[in-house]
């Protein structure tokens, strides 16, 4: 997989109106085998560095074979994609199967571009895993299926971990906290957690349960206030008082990995792909690299994370729909979704197929928080919040500098609420 995938997974973007194209007439017969569907090309949009070539390769292969359908493959880059889908989506010939970040489908959906697939859902997502599956599923009704996922984990540093006596990566927050002690007590920084590494604290709202918006009416509004938002806030406080890093900036300002990469930090909380980033600052530091679980308050639960990732859904303007619906079929076999996820490292859409997992270091220690996980709120409105200057990283550096949360929450929603009003 390549890096700047994860990079841009779970970016939500602004939407425009999207009119579905199509007609019941021109749409495939519904035949399913390869006689019903021979002679027919389907169109599959998937995102740069989604589709290793020899995942593509079998996956197409079992299309043709099983369908007498050809496969066309259009790889896309994430830059622009958001206005390119827009557009095809409204035109005659759309994609017939695209790729869609998981934090997108809300919108698109809401505004016509998506087909229904809750027959689909019936057929082949009943041991889809829930907290994965939970963002293909706008207003009870099933606009995409759930592909492949990835969350944040503890990055550490052995021998730091070593020097302070931690023999074994701490399973729960309070052994976590521990561990930061005695790190510090042996004059090196804990942890490199910059004060604005606002996925993280989404992370801590899903463990807590909490939502950071609420219905008003027919409104979406600001629900900062919430006591359980407060106690994630306060987490996040308790656990960035172990760091150095700047109150006001994100993980990316300067770039998390590149100051584990000294060597004299203890861990940071990021993505797998992050390693990669510290090894080429300092290659030595490769060796000293380790994973593990961000613990929760129990052994047994870890802590709750934001979970990135991407759906595939089929266009609401397709003349293919049946054909669509059987590719769906073959590519979220167990068959092809379990090679992804070995190959790629991610999650993959249910727990049955994380066997596939084992011995790549990232994904065991992502792996255990996915049923534990989240996203940011689901609705087209959300999109608008997390352009810069984004309130919620406000509201944490206001928190780190002193103000009670309730206070923070009181200078950061009306800007918070503005943004959630605007028009999409």
């Amino acid at each position: 997989m390549k890096r700047k995938l994860i990079a841009a997974i779970g970016v939500a973007g602004m939407m425009v109106g999207i009119v579905a194209c199509g007609s019941d007439d021109k749409k495939d017969s519904g035949k399913s085998g390869a006689d019903g569907f021979k002679g027919q090309t389907l169109t599959f949009w998937a995102m740069d560095g989604s589709t290793p070539d020899q995942w593509l390769k079998d996956l197409t292969a079992d299309f043709e074979k099983q369908t007498g359908a050809k496969l066309k493959f259009e790889e896309q880059a994430w830059n622009g994609i958001q206005q390119k889908l827009t557009t095809s989506l409204s035109e005659e010939n759309p994609p017939d199967v695209f790729e869609i970040g998981n934090t997108q489908t809300a919108a698109y959906a809401k505004t016509g571009g998506l087909a229904e697939l809750d027959d689909l859902k019936k057929g082949i997502g009943a041991d889809w895993s829930e907290t994965l599956n939970k963002a293909s599923v706008i207003d009870g009704k099933q606009f995409a299926a759930p592909w492949y996922f990835a969350n944040r984990v503890v990055l550490y540093n052995k021998t730091v971990f070593k020097e302070a006596g931690i023999t074994a990566p701490p399973k729960t927050r309070a052994e976590f906290y521990a561990a930061l002690d005695k790190i510090k007590a042996k004059g090196k920084e804990p942890i490199y957690l910059p004060g604005q590494n606002w996925y993280h604290f989404v992370g801590l709202t899903i463990g807590q349960g909490a939502e950071l918006v609420k219905k008003d009416g027919d409104k979406w509004v600001s629900n900062l206030a919430d006591p359980k938002i407060a106690a994630a806030a306060e987490e996040y406080k308790k656990l960035q008082a172990y760091s150095k890093a700047p109150k006001d900036k994100d993980e990316a300002t300067p770039q998390q990995a590149d100051i584990f990469a000294k060597g004299k930090t203890g861990a940071f909380i990021g993505m797998g792909w992050e390693a990669a980033t510290a090894i080429k600052a300092n290659p030595a530091i490769e060796k000293e690299i380790g994973y593990f679980t961000i613990p929760g308050e129990t052994a047994d639960k870890p802590e709750g994370v934001f979970l990135g990732g991407s759906n595939l859904a089929v266009a609401q303007g397709s003349k293919k729909q049946e054909l669509a619906k059987k590719f769906l079929e073959i590519a979220l076999s167990d068959k092809h979704e379990g090679a992804l996820a070995k190959v790629s490292g991610v999650i993959p859409n249910k727990e049955s197929l994380n066997t596939n997992l084992v011995g790549n270091p990232v994904a065991e220690a992502a792996a255990p928080s996915a049923k534990f996980g989240g996203t940011t709120p689901l609705i087209a409105e959300w999109a608008a919040v997390e352009n810069a200057p984004n309130p919620i990283k406000t509201y944490l550096t206001a928190v780190l500098n002193g103000k009670s949360p309730a206070d923070a929450a009181k200078q950061v929603e009306g800007e918070l609420n503005k943004r959630l009003q605007q028009k999409q």
